[in-house]
């Protein structure tokens, strides 16, 4: 493994500093770092340096999916976007409800090479919501499963949802609740309001999402067991959120980059691209998750990564898969609505997209300050070049981006796992 000394990098903190990177450790960070013989030289001037960033929600779609995503070409992709780790959702074909599906997503990721890969376990057997799955199997397998959830359907049942809190106690879980009444939500297709009216689709009411909020941070503060909200979107689940950190309730949530950025107007254009679960909201909700954000009632960014096949996204709205890409987008996305509007610094980036999901998520090996003896996971990010976004340059097996053709700021210019280079010079390496 090579060494190497990245010189004249803003880093956490605001200092500008040199690192020396020797046996996947940080050596040395200071402003007269001594260069080994063996080092290569990395000159980051301009450019910001963040710990390794970690995606707490992310859909690889392997085992079953693999036309739409691998957890090579997924892992791929997390590197380009300048992440060192991504928890994989777990509603895969067979589902992950087991502790031979984890390990197998797990392995995969090893073999691949590109970002530290952790299996969230489902809640329940198939994602069905009748039985508790294998928690405590899925715990105590070479996958170490921390996180559990149902993603892409909701724990209705509100007895079972204790359950799983309650058991998950055991050996310090979390549950993350994708947030959605079921009975409020059939056959919906967008957000419910005066522009779903007008477009003839079906709304996805916000009350939907935020019942179900407060119903689990009610369960959760009775059973006293550790709640993550899933890709929180509207208004009044910030609000909620925010009442029961003050009253001191343990519960956490993410906000994904494109309820930071769009809404419900694109809905319009009839293009599938912009059908997400949960939908895009209206601008006030816009608003208010980029306040929780910042004030840090939501406490990470998470891209809900949904990579589908052609197919699924070529068709009719009604048919479409709800979903979209975002690890390779994510950073830019996040610098356009919470840095270059001053809603957060780069330190608290780090802190919102490093530091917490790996915390939340309970990986010792990241979300580590970039400091002597630290593991050398880091992104080199260059907030001062534009890009527009072209889907085929993407290298995700999937193009379902709502961002296609969008200029936004900056570009990972390179990505350390351990020391290891899976991106230089903005490129990928094979």
């Amino acid at each position: 493994m090579s060494a190497y000394l990245i010189t004249g990098a803003s880093i956490v903190g605001g200092a500008v500093a040199d690192l020396l990177i020797d046996d996947g450790e940080i050596v040395a960070v200071g402003t007269d770092v001594a260069k080994p013989a063996d080092a290569e030289t990395i000159d980051a001037t301009g450019l910001v340096a963040l710990p390794g960033l970690v995606d707490l929600h992310t859909h690889l779609r392997e085992p079953g999916r693999e036309d739409a995503e691998t957890v090579f070409t997924g892992t791929q992709a997390a590197a380009k976007g300048g992440f060192t780790a991504v928890f994989a959702m777990a509603n895969t074909d067979p589902v992950a409800d087991t502790a031979g599906v984890v390990e197998q997503v797990w392995r995969l990721g090893r073999d691949a090479g590109y970002a530290d890969v952790y299996p969230i376990g489902a809640v329940t057997v198939g994602r069905k919501g009748t039985q508790l799955a294998e928690l405590g199997a899925m715990a105590d397998s070479a996958a170490r499963v921390r996180v559990f959830s149902d993603d892409g359907d909701c724990v209705w049942d509100a007895a079972l949802m204790r359950r799983a809190l309650e058991y998950v106690k055991a050996f310090g879980g979390v549950i993350a609740q994708h947030a959605q009444e079921p009975r409020l939500t059939q056959g919906a297709q967008m957000n419910e309001g005066a522009l779903s009216g007008v477009l003839g689709l079906t709304g996805w009411p916000s009350v939907a999402e935020e019942a179900i909020i407060a119903r689990d941070i009610l369960l959760n503060a009775h059973v006293g067991s550790k709640l993550h909200i899933c890709h929180l979107s509207t208004k009044g689940s910030v609000e909620i959120v925010r009442a029961a950190k003050r009253r001191g309730l343990e519960v956490t949530a993410e906000v994904t980059p494109h309820h930071l950025l769009l809404t419900e107007d694109l809905a319009a254009s009839y293009n599938p691209v912009y059908k997400v679960n949960p939908p895009l909201r209206t601008k006030a909700d816009v608003e208010a998750v980029r306040e929780g954000l910042a004030d840090g009632t939501i406490d990470i960014v998470a891209t809900d990564h949904a990579p589908h096949p052609v197919e699924d996204k070529d068709c009719e709205w009604s048919a479409a898969a709800p979903g979209m890409t975002g690890l390779e987008t994510a950073l830019s996305v996040v610098q356009h609505a919470m840095v270059d509007t001053k809603l957060l610094t780069w330190d608290e980036i780090a802190d919102r997209m490093s530091y917490r999901p790996a915390a939340i998520g309970q990986s010792a090996e990241h979300g580590r300050p970039l400091e002597a003896g630290a593991p050398a996971n880091i992104v080199l990010y260059d907030p001062r070049v534009e890009q527009t976004v072209v889907p085929d340059t993407s290298v995700s097996l999937s193009r379902n981006t709502p961002f296609e053709g969008m200029t936004l700021p900056g570009k990972v210019v390179a990505t350390f796992l351990r020391g290891r280079p899976t991106v230089l010079d903005g490129e990928l390496l094979q």
